[in-house]
């Protein structure tokens, strides 16, 4: 995952925490999933447990706190439980939290506790076993909310069990009126142009968004250049330097500033492999599609799971290997 800006942190906190919706009228964009949801939970011992997939930054955590804060009133924070499972991938997680949070008795008037399981694709197909089997044994006390970017590698017993929501990337035009309505609230300085910047970097992704806003808030008003300087885009043409130098085989050289953008200046794993993609366009290099290759085959490893830094160093060296 690609490390993000920088975030200020005022008097207030984290923009992203104090506006995140409280309730399903409030989140951004997911018009006719949010009419599904509330039709739902008007009667919540109907409701069954939810699988929500879709990229990052559009509202699928938020909903699934909305619902419990809908559901189970004041007495959510007691009876909800939410974990990251990119974070305990493994069987133990499973057994230990989710086993003892679901077995815990002395329940009040609430139909039911809400497990809610974020990047539930990042859990081992033994965790997600057993955690199917953990669903169906506390079905009479529990409903799980388990949250993917990808939901093709949920464990199709798991989906069938579930009632499955798509989640859709949010225009620009509802990401830019959020951002004008906070910024409005923070009495901060936007104009069209750096909101559009926003946009364009955080590519549908509200939460980046926000926090890339908040980021450039503190270098003054939210204008284009403060987006740029902000996000670490003034930084691209060294992009350009990173291919020349491992292509003329100085892969230490290459890694060092590789390492330098990503850790020191917040540019994106992602972002940088797409900023390279680029550069090698405009280099006209004589053996473009090799190069083209190369790059295609580490952006996919990164993308299943294999270690992002390991595998850009791997990559600068076979770039290196091309002109030898």
């Amino acid at each position: 995952m690609g490390i993000e800006p920088k975030v200020l942190m005022t008097a207030t906190g984290m923009w992203v925490e104090k506006y995140r919706p409280t309730k399903l009228s409030e989140v951004v964009n997911q018009t006719e999933i949010i009419g599904s949801l509330e039709a739902l939970i008007k009667d919540p011992t109907d409701m069954p447990h939810l699988l929500f997939s879709g990229s990052a930054g559009v509202g699928k955590t938020s909903t699934a706190l909305c619902i419990s804060r809908q559901i189970l009133g004041k007495y959510a924070r007691d009876y909800t439980l939410e974990l990251n499972a990119s974070d305990e991938r493994g069987i133990g997680m499973v057994r230990e939290k989710v086993k003892k949070f679901s077995r815990y008795a002395g329940m009040v008037d609430i139909p039911f506790k809400i497990i809610i399981l974020d990047e539930a694709d990042e859990m081992t197909s033994d965790a997600q076993t057993a955690l199917r089997r953990i669903i169906e044994d506390t079905a009479r006390i529990c409903r799980f909310v388990l949250i993917a970017n990808n939901v093709s590698k949920i464990i199709e017993p798991i989906q069938s069990r579930c009632a499955s929501f798509k989640f859709t990337s949010i225009p620009e035009e509802d990401v830019i009126t959020r951002l004008e309505e906070i910024a409005k609230k923070e009495k901060v300085k936007a104009d069209k142009k750096g909101l559009k910047e926003i946009y364009d970097y955080s590519e549908g992704d509200l939460r980046h968004a926000i926090n890339l806003m908040q980021a450039t808030a503190s270098l003054g008003g939210i204008t284009e250049a403060n987006v740029k300087s902000s996000a670490g885009l003034t930084k691209i043409s060294d992009v350009d330097d990173v291919l020349k130098i491992a292509l003329s085989g100085k892969v230490a050289e290459a890694r060092e500033k590789m390492i330098e953008l990503i850790k020191v200046y917040g540019m994106s794993e992602s972002d940088f492999l797409k900023y390279l993609n680029s550069a090698v366009f405009k280099s006209k290099h004589d053996k473009l599609s090799d190069i083209l290759q190369v790059i295609a085959k580490y952006d996919y490893r990164i993308l299943v799971g294999a270690n992002s830094e390991i595998q850009l160093s791997a990559m600068l060296a076979e770039l290196a290997k091309l002109e030898s």
